[in-house]
């Protein structure tokens, strides 16, 4: 039996406070080798939510984030992210929208000859470079802090358990302050326990530094827990959106084998 607690998070907003978007996407399509991976996708994530974006493997949900902060050329369709055109930006301008994009990666992409702090220093270094050096030690002090690994600074990445790695990761996306993170598979490869853990980290996140995100999983849990707004991809295309209650009620046998 549901909560009166559970049934409220089911029943998450689908139309934020704040409609201001700052990822808008129409029409997008991009293929490989002549195989259709997105067809005509439409999008928007609005300022303070979380996105999260379901689908099965293949169905074109880490090529739709990479496509968002320029790592993939879309073959057609238009992506404006904090008002600015991706697909038709110099390199050099790009490169200064990508300093507002936290990328939380599948892998978690840590430098493994390089410490925990200067994992942490690398993206400050290149973005924040107003900063003094007791200002770049309390920044990764803070974020080290947050993410509940402030013992693991002089560490390599070898020493860390996958859900350490996985934090140590995140805490380096948000060391800049982004506007907007993009999360792919935060919790693949970690157990349930830490997998939990990583979703409210995520939701810290979003509640301390003001962030707007999608968070691409194909995690039922994640998406349980993390959810202001769905939308899941099939086939490529948006096949449905809604918020979390939308979705588990659904008689759709495809989105029954998600939430069943």
């Amino acid at each position: 039996m549901k909560t009166e607690e559970t049934e409220t998070l089911l029943n998450k907003s689908t139309i934020p406070a704040d409609k201001s978007e700052v990822i808008k996407i129409l029409e997008l399509r991009k293929s490989f080798g002549g195989q259709d991976v997105l067809k005509d996708v439409n999008l928007s994530l609005f300022t303070g939510e979380h996105l999260v974006v379901l689908g099965k493997s293949g169905s074109g949900k880490s090529v739709l984030i990479k496509c968002i902060v320029g790592l993939l050329q879309a073959d057609g369709g238009t992506i404006d992210v904090l008002e600015k055109r991706v697909n038709e930006l110099e390199s050099s301008e790009l490169g200064e929208l990508r300093k507002k994009i936290g990328f939380l990666f599948q892998s978690g992409a840590l430098y493994d000859s390089m410490t925990v702090k200067e994992n942490l220093e690398f993206p400050l270094r290149r973005i924040r470079r107003d900063l003094a050096e007791n200002e770049i030690d309390l920044k990764v002090m803070e974020v080290l802090e947050h993410v509940g690994l402030a013992d693991c600074l002089e560490k390599m990445p070898s020493q860390l358990s996958g859900g350490m790695r996985k934090r140590i990761s995140l805490a380096r996306t948000i060391i800049a302050d982004p506007q907007i993170m993009l999360y792919d598979e935060p919790t693949t490869g970690l157990d349930p326990i830490t997998s939990s853990e990583i979703s409210s980290l995520i939701n810290a996140v979003q509640k301390k530094y003001k962030t707007s995100s999608i968070i691409i999983t194909h995690d039922i849990n994640c998406a349980r827990s993390t959810a202001n707004r769905i939308i899941m991809l099939a086939d490529g295309k948006v096949y449905k959106e809604g918020n979390l209650l939308s979705f588990e009620k659904s008689d759709d046998p495809e989105i029954k084998a998600f939430f069943a």
